[in-house]
């Protein structure tokens, strides 16, 4: 049955997600705050001026909640801020523009701040060290919450 064939396999699935998504998101904190892979949209190389509103404290959550949910470290909470950061953008500086994503630009904001939001309620998957912890904490007797994928 191929329903129980990919259900097997999803908790590594979910863990290559999260790792491309965050991977992804790094490197748009990256590039705005150290200017490299190109930099900062719009500035041809440059970085964010420090402490600029919003550029440059999207740029470290970006660079931070990223690099969390990469290695899965704190995942849920990460995907939280990182998803309401990039829910703040869109409605703050791609909605007033045009109506919707297509038009305004903001379709890399809706697809992370989506994505993210799929990580709070899914966890890290496999791969993170989310799961080393919860290991831990089995192996010293203490009560840890059920880490079963989700199936439909």
């Amino acid at each position: 049955m191929p329903s129980a064939r990919l259900n097997s396999v999803q908790p590594y699935a979910l863990g290559l997600f999260r790792i491309v998504v965050g991977l992804l998101f790094t490197a748009h904190g990256a590039a705005s705050l150290f200017g490299v892979l190109g930099g900062a949209m719009g500035t041809h190389g440059g970085t964010v001026a420090t402490g600029t509103w919003p550029g440059w404290y999207a740029a470290v959550i970006q660079l931070v909640a990223g690099a969390l949910v990469l290695i899965g470290l704190g995942t849920r909470g990460a995907a939280l801020v990182a998803s309401g950061s990039m829910a703040f953008a869109y409605f703050d500086i791609h909605q007033q523009h045009a109506l919707l994503p297509i038009q305004n630009g903001g379709e890399p904001a809706v697809m992370f701040c989506w994505a993210f939001l799929l990580l709070v309620f899914t966890g890290s998957g496999a791969f993170g060290l989310d799961r080393l912890f919860v290991r831990r904490a089995a192996a010293q007797g203490e009560r840890v919450p059920e880490q079963a994928p989700i199936a439909a």
